[in-house]
């Protein structure tokens, strides 16, 4: 059986700074005896990941002596950045909606191509077909997207499951500082995606409510909401002061190319 993990032509990893695509580049590393000179790994930041995500992709390039290319949206294209000066504040996102003028939302996602994918293929020079994905064999709707554009998804060919990623966490010297909870690590990605589940992101909000704010002020700035089936952001934020239950906890959240 081939090793779907063996590289043998050139190759993007995309690494969107979960515990999954971690796992996707560690066993690369170990099929190929560490990064082989074919390959690129990327980290897209959006400016909305957590604090611990961007620690967690800084740990995975040093403790693995992997390098790890981090790089941004900007209005005239991207820009390659690193630890120490990727943005924080959500500023290449709202560079995108400032430049669109309206907000991304579950029928037009245009942030992940925008903020993600556009930036990865103009620095890596790689199409699809040699981009290296982590999904899952327990992500079957992923798979399915993944599969159609062609992408590399050597975690669903090698059988890899949530539980053999989370089991190989708890074994190492270092993990992303973010609760898993559920089957789900909420805090990741962007913090208060509109791709997340309602109860998921309201709970999200109640626990640290300045997390809704910079939400709230592109939905003002731009005179939209990123959902019309939601409460605003600026609502969310009222209710979570008075502690309202808005949502049904088992609604679940809708599936994305960022990933775990």
């Amino acid at each position: 059986m081939n090793d779907p993990f063996k590289i043998t032509e050139p190759t993007c990893i995309s690494f969107s700074g979960g515990r999954t695509s971690a796992y996707m580049l560690w066993r690369v590393l170990q099929s190929n005896g560490g990064l082989p000179a074919e390959a690129i790994v990327c980290f897209a930041n959006t400016g909305k990941e957590d604090e611990a995500t961007l620690k967690f992709v800084q740990d995975c390039s040093e403790q693995w002596g992997v390098p790890i290319s981090w790089l941004e949206y900007r209005a005239d294209g991207y820009v390659v950045v690193d630890f120490a000066t990727a943005s924080r504040k959500g500023e290449p996102f709202d560079a995108l909606t400032t430049k669109k003028s309206y907000l991304p939302n579950p029928v037009a996602r245009f942030c992940t191509q925008e903020l993600k994918v556009k930036p990865i293929k103009k620095f890596s020079n790689i199409e699809d077909d040699g981009t290296m994905v982590g999904v899952r064999a327990d992500e079957p709707n992923r798979i399915v997207k993944m599969r159609k554009r062609g992408m590399l998804i050597p975690l669903a060919d090698a059988k890899v499951t949530q539980r053999t990623v989370q089991a190989f966490w708890k074994a190492q010297p270092f993990d992303l500082g973010l609760e898993f909870r559920n089957g789900v690590t909420a805090d990741g990605n962007c913090d208060l995606c509109f791709l997340k589940g309602p109860y998921q992101v309201i709970s999200l909000v109640l626990n640290s409510p300045n997390r809704a704010v910079w939400w709230a002020d592109q939905e003002k700035k731009i005179g939209a909401t990123f959902r019309s089936d939601r409460p605003s952001y600026a609502s969310m934020l009222q209710y979570s002061k008075e502690q309202i239950n808005l949502f049904d906890p088992n609604e679940e959240a809708i599936s994305c190319f960022c990933g775990d």
